[in-house]
């Protein structure tokens, strides 16, 4: 059972900045495409941002110019620049196509005004 886990989430003002981390496995990173989710309560789990085993990397337009996606050897990362309100939510990683593994804990954001 692959487990993925999150990290790096906490309280900050708006404007400022968060990095987010989710180590997987070399092996997952260099076979399969990656995305950083978001889900906040009452609402769907949404697509903030991809990267490929190679290729572009593709952001959800609310956060285009904002937030930053990369990876390691084994670990994917969301640098978090200029944070708004609207940025709360738990943050996931998980594979960008299904099958998904096992969703994690996810990694708690809250952006204050």
């Amino acid at each position: 059972q692959v487990q993925l886990a999150e990290s790096g989430g906490g309280l900050v003002q708006a404007g400022g900045s968060l990095r987010l981390s989710c180590v997987a496995s070399a092996e997952i990173l260099s076979n399969r495409e990656m995305g950083w989710y978001r889900q906040t309560p009452g609402t769907e789990r949404e697509l903030v941002a991809t990267i490929p085993v190679r290729g572009y990397r593709n952001y959800k337009e609310s956060v285009k110019g904002r937030f930053t996606i990369s990876k390691d050897i084994n670990t994917v990362y969301l640098q978090m620049n200029d944070l708004k309100p609207e940025d709360t939510a738990v943050y996931y990683c998980n594979t960008r196509y299904y099958p998904y593994f096992n969703w994690g804990q996810g990694t708690q954001v809250i952006v204050s005004a």
